[in-house]
């Protein structure tokens, strides 16, 4: 028996009111088709995105790092990441998009692990291949998600897509950990290291432009600088101050990429009292100056 193709076009939940959570499901093929000038130049967002090639091949850009595209990959993208499509290829699958208040609801684990693992994780990979049978589940969670998109404002919408949509995404991380345990690499899971590590990545993300000190981190943890500093080593082989220096430098980046802004006030938006000091930093850690790095994306 033939297996049942899922088709959309486009569906929306509470469209058009930003202080709503906000969801959104596209078909890949037609998305791309519509926006291709947007989509297949470096872009950001103000919102989440699950981007999901049922086939075609090509290659994906996340955060000015390039990726392989094979049938069944699905990339995961954070609000305010850089990424864009490779021009010329024919994609079949599934967009989705959603806000953080769609996303995050409570203050517990699951939400926690999914807003600071999956899109915002310095130490997985913004893509996962599904096999055939993770590709017939994740299908019928697509097809949940349409059904309740399709109806009217039925008691529950909002919160059986969530539902759906968490499920999916627990789906895929228990994926991703039978990857990395069939490549002999220690999966993920939330003990007490790793989330010492995402409470720091998630400081990080907060207070980058404030030039706070690996011990001033330590302190918002209440751990040691040693103690922080072991971590960092243990799980991404780096120390607290290279992911400082990254955060900064891929905030400026994307400054750089997107907005208006001249090379001195990036700078200042990202804390550098001194512009100089900022173009010698930039140039340090990219071998570009900003000047150059802008010129090489535009």
């Amino acid at each position: 028996m033939a297996k049942e193709e899922t088709t959309i076009n486009e569906y929306h939940l509470n469209r058009h009111q930003p202080d709503k959570p906000q969801f959104a499901i596209h078909d890949l093929h037609e998305y791309l088709k519509k926006h291709q000038s947007n989509t297949t130049r470096p872009h950001i967002h103000s919102y989440y995105q699950i981007i999901w090639f049922k086939s075609g091949a090509g290659k994906h850009f996340v955060d000015f790092k390039e990726y392989e595209v094979l049938n069944n990959t699905l990339f995961f993208i954070a609000k305010n990441q850089v990424h864009y499509f490779d021009p010329n290829t024919h994609y079949k699958g599934f967009l989705l998009h959603f806000n953080e208040t769609f996303l995050v609801q409570k203050d517990n684990e699951t939400d926690f692990f999914l807003k600071y693992t999956i899109f915002n994780s310095p130490y997985q990979q913004s893509s996962c291949c599904m096999d055939k049978d993770m590709d017939s589940i994740l299908e019928e969670y697509i097809r949940q998600i349409i059904r309740e998109l399709k109806g009217e404002e039925a008691f529950g919408r909002e919160e059986l897509v969530r539902a759906s949509l968490k499920s999916f995404l627990i789906q895929v991380q228990r994926r991703k950990n039978e990857l990395e345990q069939a490549d002999n690499i220690d999966s993920f899971t939330l003990n007490e290291k790793r989330v010492q590590l995402i409470k720091f990545v998630n400081l990080v993300d907060q207070h980058y432009t404030k030039g706070f000190s690996v011990a001033e981190y330590a302190d918002l943890l209440f751990i040691s600088s040693r103690t922080l500093s072991d971590i960092t080593k243990q799980v991404l082989n780096k120390t607290p101050s290279q992911m400082i220096q990254e955060r900064i430098i891929l905030e400026a980046q994307r400054l750089l990429l997107h907005s208006n802004m001249n090379v001195n006030q990036i700078g200042y938006r990202l804390g550098f009292d001194d512009p100089s000091y900022f173009v010698k930093y930039f140039k340090k850690h990219t071998q570009l100056s900003p000047s150059e790095f802008r010129k090489s994306i535009s």
